[in-house]
């Protein structure tokens, strides 16, 4: 598909970070978007940046969706029907998603599906959804975000990451399953793989505000003393920080997530977007994530063991990450 101009598209997780960019980008090429995110007034800036980026008559449409209710997301696609007056979807990309539920055996179940609901039934639950809208259309591209923690597992072995790693994968492997379901079913829709690295986005810090209904300045007593253990546990000296201390912390984690990234959000757009009119069914994003592919497929054995994630910082492949949740920084 390399003109999207007319186009419809569907955008997951557009309030922020790469959905917010697919979005602009998307309408500045002249495509037609609706729009999902769990907060309105979020996808309200998207949505006005849009139009202000787009051609005269574009149409973006906006809907309240969590993309882990299944029927929230069929009144998400019935809503894009009707404000967008078709049965046809050209581009769905499925991209919200959330971290979080790290610990198997720690962290609390509800967190763990929480991340899992959002990351992958998210996926699963839009592509079913949209499916009739897609293969309507005369040509049509689905397009799923997963990362680097649908190859690799880990954020170094200082931390578990099992929710979110868990989801990815399912992401992974559901889309490519469906480049052969499509070729034998649906020849005339495209799949791609997203696989980003570090993108600077919100990501971390709208994680709490899902999970929790808050941000990391708010934390309660109770999850500044489980932040406090964990923190403990890899070796960090916060016994006597005062409770504020630890939600700053955590909070300005987050904001060097976002901030510090090799990569912004709107650099990732322009080559998830450029993948997409090349036709490619997998899109790495980042250096990192392509450095990242290259040393998980050359010593999958070795990929969880602590000198391949030393040997991962010495390149510089998601230094940051793996330092910061090393406990290092």
């Amino acid at each position: 598909m390399q003109d999207f101009s007319g186009k419809l598209a569907v955008v997951t997780g557009a309030g922020s970070g790469m959905g917010r960019e697919l979005a602009r980008q998307l309408a500045a090429a002249g495509c037609h978007l609706g729009l999902c995110d769990i907060s309105a007034s979020a996808l309200e800036e998207t949505q006005a940046q849009c139009l202000a980026t787009g051609p005269q008559g574009l149409v973006v449409s906006t809907h309240a969706c969590d993309v882990s209710d299944e029927s929230q997301v069929i009144a998400f696609r019935d809503g894009v029907a009707a404000a967008h007056q078709t049965n046809c979807v050209h581009l769905l990309f499925n991209n919200a998603g959330i971290g979080g539920g790290g610990s198997f055996f720690i962290d609390d179940r509800y967190e763990w599906e929480r991340t899992f609901g959002v990351c992958w039934y998210g996926v699963y639950y839009c592509s079913r959804a949209f499916l009739p809208l897609i293969q309507a259309a005369p040509e049509a591209h689905i397009i799923n975000t997963s990362s680097v923690n649908g190859f690799w597992a880990s954020l170094g072995p200082g931390t578990a990451h099992t929710a979110y790693s868990a989801a990815k994968f399912a992401v992974k492997g559901f889309t490519e399953a469906l480049i052969n379901d499509c070729r034998l079913h649906a020849p005339h829709v495209k799949v791609s793989l997203v696989m980003p690295g570090h993108i600077g986005t919100s990501i971390a810090l709208n994680t709490n505000k899902v999970l929790r209904g808050r941000g990391a300045l708010e934390m309660s007593v109770d999850e500044v003393a489980a932040t406090r253990a964990r923190m403990a546990a890899r070796g960090l000296p916060v016994d006597n920080l005062p409770d504020e201390h630890i939600r700053a912390a955590m909070h300005q984690m987050g904001v060097d997530f976002r901030d510090k990234a090799p990569l912004t959000a709107a650099q990732a757009a322009t080559i998830i977007l450029d993948g997409v009119r090349a036709g490619r069914w997998r899109i790495l994003v980042g250096d990192d994530a392509n450095r990242l592919d290259q040393m998980v497929r050359a010593e999958p054995e070795q990929a969880y063991e602590p000198d391949f994630t030393e040997r991962m910082r010495a390149q510089g492949v998601l230094a940051n990450l793996t330092q910061s949740a090393a406990g290092d920084q």
